[in-house]
């Protein structure tokens, strides 16, 4: 594996109405299926970060968001290839979650999060999400 050849990854911590965050698993036939982890895809050529974000949430989710602000950055080696995941707060705006890429996912508390098996990448992203007061 060429590590200095990598994606860039925009990630959702998406916020409802109810202080919750989502969160969704991977389906187990994906690589690390079965790991939980913060919505989103890889940036397509010519894209921008923020456009690929949108994009990715309704294509997995079929639901819309709107950004808030970047949350936190990350590079990260996994075994099939390195990711710079760039993960935004966003707010939860609209649509009814059907799950395309996804076999299940919850609304969480910060505290309900660090029970879920995560994405290695993701877990950094629960101690911004503590700062914030979720």
């Amino acid at each position: 594996m060429d590590k200095t050849n990598f994606k860039v990854i925009p990630c959702a911590a998406i916020l409802n109405k109810e202080n919750k965050i989502l969160i969704a698993r991977r389906k187990p036939e994906k690589i690390l299926g079965g790991l939980w982890e913060f919505p989103g895809g890889k940036l397509e050529h010519g894209e921008k970060v923020e456009d690929a974000l949108l994009r990715e949430v309704k294509e997995e989710l079929e639901i819309q968001v709107t950004i808030d602000k970047l949350l936190h950055v990350k590079s990260y080696v996994y075994d099939h290839g390195a990711v710079l995941i760039l993960f935004y707060f966003c707010h939860f705006e609209s649509g009814q979650i059907r799950l395309i890429d996804h076999d299940k996912y919850r609304w969480c508390s910060v505290n309900e999060l660090k029970e879920l098996p995560l994405l290695p990448a993701n877990e950094e992203v629960l101690a911004k999400l503590r700062l914030m007061g979720f």
